[in-house]
């Protein structure tokens, strides 16, 4: 059973940086497209950032040129650095699979980001 692990959220500043964490148990992980999203209160989960199995990734327009999704296959991690944060990034950001086979059915608990402006 996949079983992920968000971490690395927080509390900053508009303007600040954040890197946030996603552990992946229990799949394939170097074949699969991954993603981080995000779920702002009221509203609907949003995918950010994708990257595929051998690096190239895909973003957002409203996140493009800030932040940047990595993964180290060979710990079964994703990350997402993000920079010159936003009061409307604030959100739950989780990660899961991406790409045409879309999310597992599974989420982990996400982790919480809010940006005071």
């Amino acid at each position: 059973q996949v079983q992920l692990v968000e971490s690395g959220g927080g509390l900053v500043q508009a303007g600040g940086s954040l890197r946030l964490s996603c552990v992946l148990s229990g799949g394939i992980f170097r074949v699969r497209v991954m993603g981080w999203y995000r779920q702002a209160p009221g509203k609907q989960r949003e995918l950010v950032a994708s990257i595929t199995g051998d690096g190239t990734t895909n973003y957002a327009d409203s996140v493009k040129g800030r932040f940047t999704i990595s993964r180290d296959n060979a710990k079964n991690t994703v990350f997402l650095q993000m920079a010159s944060l936003k009061a409307e990034d604030t959100a739950v950001y989780y990660c899961n699979r991406a790409g045409p086979l879309g999310a597992f059915d599974s989420w982990g608990q996400g982790t919480q980001v809010t940006v005071s402006s």
